[in-house]
């Protein structure tokens, strides 16, 4: 018979595995790099880990390239020979999904998507010899690739490849991102060959069971843009059913355990796209539909206050110059000194000083 679990139950478990209720960590034991800390807005991943208790990581011991869903990751740089084999397709049909529009012309030429990536990955990697800005790296790219790879793009009024195929065939191709640059420069990364096995740690199926457990296969597929069929044939063998509020769910084993810890006690300001808000169980981690529609807005997204497991409110950083004030809008009653002191960590990873710390109004 399955176990069975509360609501509260899955928060205090997710909040453990995320790490969010310590106070210091290293970078092999931060389990979040497993899955890799999308880099997506001012110093993302950087406060990602420092709410993790992981501060001053050497630069050169991360990586940022472009991954699961097209986004921009955080790895550990020791791990990245594996996170091309973790991150890569699973099927034709997983690659079909991922690059989204851009398979229709590849079919319709008879070209695999598989095949796809690697012929545009071969031709990327002839082109960044040296660091190249995505601009030109587009351009040179263009002039290469034959019609089935290119789009006409009304926004940008030209011709070029396609945006997903482009970025899924940039690690194939042995290239990273220079972090903090805007537009992206792309670089090699001296030494990175395609390699074919997984290690366990960065399994990533295993790695959303792990964080965001338990979940259903529905839900990991959304997560990594996949089909859910190949992620019914990638389910671990070790992962148990659990019923969460009479709702049928899956956790690994070892994880099972965890599920009745009770609450973990933790206030941190969580940014925009922080690992813990990228569950795609959004109604369990935020069942008013109300709050669910204004922390997960598709443009200008704010950060997730986080009290105690629970979303408690959303905030926004304003800056003047070199001054920083976080606007904090709670959704029920906020720990104001436990937050102040979030704002004036926030205030140092983004190298200003905290001005304020405004709640409500």
């Amino acid at each position: 018979m399955a176990v069975q679990v509360t609501r509260a139950d899955v928060l205090g478990s997710r909040v453990r595995a995320h790490q969010l209720d310590r106070t210091a960590g290293t970078l092999a034991d931060t389990g979040v790099l497993d899955l890799g800390v999308q880099d997506t807005g001012a110093e993302a991943a950087r406060w990602a880990l420092a709410v993790r208790g992981l501060d001053d990581v050497p630069a050169g011991d991360l990586a940022l390239v472009w991954t699961l869903r097209g986004a921009p990751h955080v790895y550990r740089r020791a791990d990245l020979l594996g996170v091309v084999a973790a991150t890569a397709p699973f099927s034709e049909a997983d690659a079909a999904k991922r690059v989204f529009d851009g398979a229709r012309p590849l079919r319709a030429a008879g070209t695999p998507v598989l095949t796809a990536l690697d012929t545009m990955a071969s031709a990327m990697r002839e082109i960044v010899a040296a660091p190249t800005v995505k601009g030109e790296m587009s351009r040179r790219l263009t002039e290469r690739m034959d019609a089935p790879y290119l789009r006409a793009c009304r926004p940008c009024n030209a011709v070029h490849v396609y945006e997903q195929t482009f970025r899924l065939a940039a690690l194939r191709a042995g290239l990273e991102l220079q972090p903090g640059t805007s537009p992206p420069v792309l670089q090699p990364v001296p030494g990175l060959v395609p390699v074919t096995e997984v290690p366990a740690h960065l399994d990533v199926v295993r790695g959303y069971l792990r964080l965001h457990g338990p979940a259903t296969p529905q839900q990991v597929a959304a997560y990594l843009d996949a089909p859910v069929r190949d992620v019914r044939a990638h389910w671990p063998d070790d992962a148990v059913e659990v019923q969460v509020d009479g709702k049928p769910r899956w956790a690994l084993a070892a994880d099972a355990d965890r599920l009745g810890a009770g609450p973990a006690r933790t206030t941190r300001l969580l940014g925009p796209f922080d690992p813990y808000l990228q569950t795609r169980d959004r109604a369990l981690l935020v069942p008013d539909p109300a709050h669910a529609a204004d922390l997960w807005r598709t443009l200008g997204r704010p950060g997730a206050v986080l009290v105690d497991g629970e979303v408690a409110g959303t905030w926004r950083p304003r800056k003047a110059g070199r001054r920083l004030t976080v606007q904090v809008d709670p959704w029920r009653d906020v720990p104001a000194a436990a937050l102040a002191a979030e704002a004036e960590r926030l205030a140092a990873v983004r190298g200003t000083e905290l001005a304020g710390l405004a709640v409500g109004g």
